[in-house]
């Protein structure tokens, strides 16, 4: 072969070689790619793009906002011309009352301003007790024999004085404004009863201490129970000074029954429940008993 056959034979192959391999440049990006491919270059790249995404500044703190005031709710129309602090608020989510049948009534007695010796505190004194007498005027009517038609007989054959009566003696023999009740004591209310104690105070002169009670059947009663705990309390003073003294004599007691009241069977208007109750025999059975004559 002559010499320039052989020269165009190699520049043939050449320029051949030259078409069919990439350049440099466009070798470059393929050598990263191939970097890239591999599984520890990948998780590298996810690691340092995962810090930098997380990696943030700190939230800069705000000033706390004051509260919301309560503001009705949509479907309550505004009325227009009032003022907005009488606006209605949001339902509250607890009882706005107390209980009182746990909590008490936080009645304790006054504690007086004066100086201890110009006062007498009936709270803690026992001043005048069995100082001296009262005079016979008021002892006559005190110790009066009870009139039997003043006396009353519960369903269950106890026989009692109506409280009034004790009141009537006590103004026939001091006077209106001569005596009085003096509370000794916070009121106690438990889930079914009210007490307290009093002092019964005739003419300046501490007479008798008793606690009363009195039964209640729903929170809405007690109010009505304190007033009946107060009667309690002056019936049981009254003892002291012999008012009524026969109600507590058995004899006397027996005689009353045997002579003035009677039992009788009667049947409930309700419930139709028959039962033994005592009456005095000039009452006649009143509702909800029905007298039935026999068991």
């Amino acid at each position: 072969m002559s010499a320039p056959l052989r020269i165009r034979s190699w520049r043939a192959i050449e320029s051949f070689q030259n078409a069919t391999q990439p350049s440099r440049s466009s070798r470059a990006p393929n050598m990263r790619i191939s970097q890239f491919s591999s599984p520890m270059t990948r998780r590298a790249i996810s690691y340092t793009t995962k810090n930098q995404n997380t990696a943030k500044p700190a939230p800069t703190p705000t000033p706390a906002t004051p509260a919301a005031k309560p503001t009705p709710s949509p479907s309550t129309p505004i009325p227009t011309g009032v003022p907005a602090s009488r606006l209605p608020g949001a339902t509250p989510s607890r009882a706005t009352t107390e209980n009182i049948s746990k909590t008490g009534l936080s009645d304790k007695p006054l504690e007086l301003e004066r100086p201890a010796e110009e006062r007498i505190d009936w709270t803690r004194s026992f001043h005048g007790l069995s100082a001296a007498p009262f005079p016979k005027e008021a002892a006559d009517i005190l110790l009066a024999e009870t009139e039997p038609d003043e006396v009353e007989i519960k369903p269950d054959g106890i026989l009692y004085l109506p409280e009034i009566k004790y009141r009537r003696i006590l103004n026939r023999a001091f006077g209106p404004g001569g005596w009085g009740l003096v509370p000794r004591s916070e009121s106690i209310v438990t889930p079914k009863t009210v007490t307290r104690e009093y002092a019964l105070v005739c003419n300046g002169r501490l007479v008798s201490v008793a606690r009363g009670e009195q039964d209640y059947f729903s929170p809405d009663g007690i109010p009505t129970a304190t007033e009946g705990c107060r009667s309690n309390a002056l019936v049981r003073c009254c003892k002291d000074l012999g008012i009524a003294s026969e109600l507590w004599d058995p004899r006397w007691i027996r005689k009353y029954k045997a002579k003035y009241t009677r039992e009788v069977f009667v049947e409930h208007v309700v419930n139709k429940r028959k039962t033994k109750i005592w009456t005095r025999k000039d009452d006649p059975v009143g509702y909800p008993w029905k007298e039935t004559g026999n068991k």
